[in-house]
């Protein structure tokens, strides 16, 4: 059987800010979008936080209007803001109880090239158990397989699961199954807890229990671990470690209940050797497939933008077991931009620009004798 994993980056539809030319142009609206959010889910408003929100209304274009370029201030009922005629803004609430509504990113279609490449990614994987990271939703996820797919001649899978996650901008990670592999028991972990009771997944962590035609059972947790993007690097990096630790943990569990086939997989936004992934990587047995000696990396270490050691962030890692069953095992970079000057690999003729790209990430994939 094939296991593969694949960030596709949406499908349909992405957060503007998300799908700027570059992260560099996104980074800023993402970071003030995560610091307003968390100033208004605060109990009481201090004159500090009500002035920072003042800035960043502005900063997110939200001075005249509720809709900005790139986010969206929706009130249901109560009083939040107030925009004189003079000109300014006021912060009107005392707190969270004064208001009923959200604070959203505006979304917007992704090019249609892009979504037909990320169909021709997955139509040339030809993968038995898939896992998709970046998915909007479970319809989003079952309209493209069974719309898109046959579009670029490939075949539907049988099953398609994904459980909405903790992530409020709709970048899930689902499971896509062909017809021989049904998918039995799933477990959520959306509401698993830190110490201080935050939500430790920034997604989830689901566990899917898949049977496979020979009478074996394979368990797969996706991942897609906090990003480095925005938040600051301090607490992206703890934030990212206490989730491989809660991955780790529930790997060990699965291992002393005697499940002998697990797969851990999904964007793990960091490398190897980062401190927040050794709980993951070194303290559990897993094994990463990059390791063993059939991997064919196509000349390149890494797994996303142009695959340099530094980008190596995708994983699929293995238990004993199952790693002791891999007979072929690569990488599939011909959905991926290829730079240019020289082109670093052959990508499909209809990736034309950047914005042609299936997604920035590259897919895994790994042969099993399950």
């Amino acid at each position: 059987m094939r296991l593969a994993v694949y960030n596709v980056e949406n499908l349909f539809d992405r957060a503007k800010a998300m799908n700027l030319e570059t992260w560099d142009e996104g980074r800023p609206i993402l970071e003030a979008f995560a610091e307003l959010a968390g100033l208004l889910g605060a109990v009481t408003y201090t004159p500090a936080d009500r002035q920072r929100m003042v800035v960043l209304f502005e900063r997110l274009g939200l001075e005249k209007s509720d809709t900005g370029p790139f986010v969206i201030l929706r009130r249901n009922r109560g009083g939040l803001v107030r925009r004189p005629r003079a000109g300014g803004i006021e912060i009107t609430a005392d707190g969270r109880a004064d208001w009923i509504g959200s604070l959203e990113l505006r979304d917007e279609p992704i090019n249609e090239h892009a979504i037909r490449n990320t169909a021709r990614v997955i139509r040339d994987l030809q993968a038995d158990v898939l896992g998709v990271v970046e998915a909007e939703n479970r319809p989003a996820l079952a309209a493209f397989n069974d719309e898109i797919l046959p579009v670029v001649q490939g075949d539907p899978f049988r099953h398609v699961m994904l459980i909405d996650g903790n992530d409020e901008r709709g970048i899930d990670v689902g499971l896509m199954t062909g017809a021989g592999f049904p998918i039995g028991l799933m477990r959520s972990h959306v509401d698993d807890r830190l110490a201080n009771g935050a939500t430790v997944f920034s997604r989830d962590c689901p566990e899917f229990y898949i049977a496979t035609p020979n009478g074996n059972r394979l368990v797969v947790l996706l991942n897609h671990l906090k990003s480095k993007g925005y938040g600051g690097t301090a607490a992206s990096n703890a934030r990212r470690r206490a989730q491989a630790e809660r991955v780790a943990a529930i790997y060990r569990d699965l291992a002393a209940a005697g499940e002998t086939y697990v797969a851990v997989m999904g964007d793990m936004n960091d490398v190897p050797g980062s401190d927040p992934l050794q709980p993951l990587i070194a303290g559990t047995g897993l094994t990463d497939v990059f390791a063993h000696p059939a991997f064919d990396d196509g000349g390149y270490p890494g797994t996303y933008g142009l695959c340099n050691a530094a980008n190596k962030i995708d994983y699929i890692l293995l238990s004993p077991d199952l790693y002791g069953r891999v007979r072929n095992t690569g990488v599939h970079r011909t959905g991926m931009w290829p730079g240019s000057r020289p082109r670093r690999w052959d990508s499909y003729p209809e990736v034309r620009k950047p914005r042609d790209a299936a997604s920035d990430h590259a897919a895994l994939w790994v042969d099993l004798d399950i």
